[in-house]
């Protein structure tokens, strides 16, 4: 019969590093201070703030950004993208509701901008306010939402739940790489406790935007440009986590001997993730409680 404990709070924040490239299957360097911009495509950016991303797009007609981090970061972004265009921003698109990618949205705001979100953020950001985020003015139900501003076009998919209710993943209509945040940081490994991830809905997640058709995509931690395996990768992980897990509760198993069997079965096949030792256990607790407390 399967048992289940209490678990501590929500384990430290695991902020995921940013590397120049990366080789497969092999851990990736830790966080580089600083700022970056890198051009995807023509008119397609993405900009890194210390161990933040976001992407960002140019039309002749203005500027769409997305998740603008926090004040200071978006400071810096916007006189990146003044070194680029004089045009304004004209919409800011949110990924999903935590605080670590919308906070920086007030200095975009006094330019006029529109701020985008699906619905469902807007129940989490009038639950608990933060002063430093600029609720949505535009929101969108259902599962797709096509943004235009000149004479491009910026999709934004929802997947359902999985990184909480209201996560988009975005894709402008000209270069195929998709800007997808938080559901699968490239080589690295989840949150400790990953407290508001549905896991087998991740992993649902995963396997849709597996069967998309780009090659590469964005993060919202990390590198530059990641390849599709690392979301396979992602996924192959939180499986055998959940397999595992779940093989040693009905096993009966004492709950304090599940984490380091789990640890032990999954060092094999994911010890090249960074970070793995000191979070996959944290990960194996949070999949008992998934088990045994339903959430």
């Amino acid at each position: 019969m399967r048992s289940f404990v209490a678990l501590a709070a929500l384990g430290a924040l695991f902020i995921s590093t940013l590397a120049i490239g990366e080789t497969p299957r092999t851990a990736l360097p830790a966080p580089v201070e600083g700022h970056e911009v890198t051009e995807i495509g023509p008119g397609y950016y993405t900009f890194r703030y210390k161990g933040l991303r976001n992407v960002f797009l140019i039309t002749r007609s203005g500027v769409i950004v997305t998740d603008p981090i926090e004040p200071e970061a978006a400071a810096v972004l916007r006189a990146e993208i003044r070194k680029l265009t004089p045009l304004p921003v004209k919409y800011v698109v949110y990924s999903h509701q935590h605080w670590d990618h919308v906070r920086g949205g007030k200095i975009f705001a006094a330019e006029g901008a529109t701020f985008v979100s699906h619905r469902n953020c807007l129940a989490h950001f009038k639950d608990l306010p933060e002063p430093e985020i600029v609720m949505p003015t535009r929101t969108f139900a259902g599962d797709r939402y096509v943004l235009r501003l000149g004479e491009r076009k910026l999709e934004l998919r929802w997947l359902g739940i999985n990184h909480g209710d209201c996560l988009v993943v975005m894709t402008p209509d000209h270069v195929n790489v998709p800007f997808i945040v938080d559901l699968g940081t490239a080589g690295g490994m989840p949150l400790p406790f990953i407290a508001d991830y549905s896991l087998h809905n991740w992993v649902r997640s995963l396997r849709e935007l597996e069967g998309w058709s780009f090659e590469q995509y964005v993060g919202g931690h990390g590198i530059a440009l990641a390849p599709k395996s690392r979301l396979t990768e992602r996924r192959e992980y939180l499986e055998a986590l959940m397999t595992e897990t779940r093989r040693e509760l009905d096993a009966g198993t004492p709950l304090a001997q599940i984490p380091d069997v789990v640890a032990e079965r999954l060092r094999e096949r994911f010890a090249h993730l960074r970070g793995f030792s000191g979070i996959v256990r944290d990960n194996v607790r949070r999949t008992i409680t998934y088990y045994g407390m339903g959430w």
